[in-house]
């Protein structure tokens, strides 16, 4: 039989003891964050202007508040044959937006510095505002439209050794469709067309994710690109093809 000592001890111990229980229950999850990650990494294959296969790593970062979205994705392209590089790309994409009643307007700065590409530098600045026209737990559609202003210089050829730099007023549209096939897999494609004075360009960057392990996931990603007018001794369609690995945390 329990002396009444034991007893006050187990009673005292219980009620000590309640309280952390009620603060961290066994099922405790991490309340949902507005910020959000994914670092990818893998082969590439090139075709059109590069021939190569190589490394190829993405960052995207975003933070999604009630008011505003920031969005940041960095991404690089490396290859080499021997020692000597053969394809060399790092692209910087900046996007803020402000979130109204109806729709959002947006800022957007986009980077390019490619050393074997037709366009060694390519600048844009655009504005503008954007809303969704689909939005559901399976599929979104954004779509954004607005003016912008691009720099651009094209790579040396035989006949222009010394090339100047080009500078435009754009017209720059863009449609940004996801949607979740199944629990774990899911399909995008953005179009993004830019309409110039002096040049054109229409984008298309499709990818397709398998979630395998908890924020695991393997992805297939395509980039193509067109460009109206070219420099001579270039193709006016670039086509990048990556089988990567993504990590995703928040």
């Amino acid at each position: 039989m329990m002396s009444i000592k034991k007893i006050v001890t187990t009673c005292c111990f219980f009620l000590l003891s309640a309280p952390a229980w009620a603060l961290v229950p066994p099922d405790y999850q991490e309340p949902p964050s507005n910020f959000n990650a994914e670092i990818e990494a893998g082969l590439q294959l090139n075709s059109g202007n590069n021939e190569t296969k190589n490394f190829n790593g993405r960052t995207y970062l975003t933070y999604d508040s009630p008011s505003t979205k920031q969005e940041a994705t960095i991404k690089a392209y490396y290859a080499a044959d021997g020692t000597e590089s053969t394809a060399e790309r790092y692209q910087l994409f900046l996007q803020s937006n402000y979130k109204l009643e109806r729709g959002y307007v947006f800022g957007r700065g986009e980077f390019t510095w490619d050393q074997f590409g037709s366009y060694t530098q390519i600048s844009t600045i655009s504005a503008g505002y954007g809303f969704d026209l689909i939005k559901n737990y399976k599929t979104k559609l954004s779509l954004e439209v607005g003016p912008g202003y691009r720099y651009d210089l094209a790579k040396e050829s035989t006949l222009v050794p010394d090339p100047e730099a080009n500078r435009d007023i754009i017209l720059r549209s863009a449609a940004k469709y996801t949607v979740k096939l199944q629990e774990y897999t899911s399909f995008n494609a953005d179009v993004t067309a830019e309409t110039g004075q002096d040049n054109n360009t229409l984008t298309l960057d499709m990818s397709y994710k398998n979630t395998f392990i908890q924020d695991w996931a393997f992805k297939i990603g395509m980039n193509i690109k067109y460009t109206e007018v070219v420099p001579d001794e270039s193709r006016n369609t670039d086509t990048i093809t990556t089988f990567n690995l993504l990590y995703t945390f928040q």
